[in-house]
C-alpha cells in the first residue's frame, strides 16, 4: 500500500510539472491573455477538469510556485533561534538564499523563472495576483510578530511592513538584473552588498525588536 500511495504521489507531481511546462511553453509563445485552459490541456492530453484538479485557476498555472514563498518570512521568525531577532533572521534567511542562487531571492536565470517575471509584467492580472502575495506575506508576518510580542497594537504591524518591503525591493532588483541578461554569479557580490545595506538601515529602525528569548514553549 505504501508503494501504491507512492507511486500514485509521483505521478500527481509529474502531471503537475507537466501541466506548467505546458502552459508556460504555451504563454510564452503566444502570451497568457491568449491561451484557453482546455489547450493547455490538449497539450498535456487530459482533461480541462484535470488541470482544476491540479490548478485552481489559470493564473496558479503561472504562480503556484511562486506563492509556496507567501509564508516564508513569518515561518523564518517563527523558528529562529534563542537570541536572534525578527530582523536578524530574516536577513540571514534572505542571504542564504542568495548565495544558493534560490529563485525566491530573484537571484535566478533559469529560463522557467524569467518567463513567469516577463509574465507577471506583461499580463494585469497576474501582476495584481503577486500584488496579494506581497500583502498576505505582510500580514502572516505582522500575525507571527503579535503572537511572539504579545503586543497587538501597531508595532508588530510597522515591523512587518518594513521588513516585508525590504525583501520586496531586493528581490524586485535582483529581477531586474535578471531581466536584462546578467548572470547571477556575477550579480552576487552586488546582490549581497544590497542586502546587507538594506537590512543595515532596517535594523537602525527595528534594532532587536522581538529578539527570541527562551525556546518555544
Amino acid at each position: 500500500m505504501t508503494e501504491e500511495l507512492s507511486l500514485r504521489e509521483r505521478k500527481k507531481i509529474d502531471t503537475a510539472r507537466a501541466l506548467w511546462r505546458a502552459a508556460m511553453a504555451l504563454f510564452v509563445e503566444r502570451g497568457f491573455d491568449n491561451v484557453s485552459v482546455a489547450e493547455i490541456a490538449a497539450a498535456v492530453n487530459v482533461s480541462k477538469m484535470t488541470v482544476f484538479n491540479y490548478f485552481g485557476t489559470k493564473e496558479d498555472l503561472v504562480l503556484t510556485p511562486m506563492e509556496e514563498h507567501v509564508g516564508e518570512p513569518a515561518a523564518v521568525v517563527r523558528e529562529r533561534a534563542v537570541g536572534e531577532s525578527a530582523v536578524a533572521a530574516v536577513r540571514r534567511q534572505f542571504r542564504s538564499g542568495l548565495t544558493a542562487f534560490d529563485p525566491a531571492t530573484g537571484l535566478s536565470n533559469m529560463a522557467g523563472i524569467v518567463d513567469v517575471q516577463r509574465l507577471v509584467r506583461a499580463t494585469p492580472a497576474l501582476a495584481q495576483r503577486v500584488a496579494t502575495f506581497r500583502e498576505r506575506s505582510e500580514d502572516l508576518l505582522a500575525t507571527e510578530l503579535i503572537t511572539q510580542t504579545g503586543d497587538p497594537g501597531l508595532t508588530p504591524r510597522l515591523a512587518a511592513a518594513q521588513i516585508i518591503a525590504v525583501r520586496h525591493t531586493l528581490i524586485a532588483e535582483n529581477n531586474r538584473r535578471m531581466l536584462a541578461g546578467a548572470d547571477p554569479k556575477s550579480v552576487l557580490p552586488d546582490a549581497l552588498a544590497h542586502a546587507e545595506h538594506a537590512f543595515d538601515l532596517l535594523e537602525r529602525g527595528l534594532g532587536d525588536y522581538c529578539t527570541r528569548t527562551a525556546p518555544p514553549a
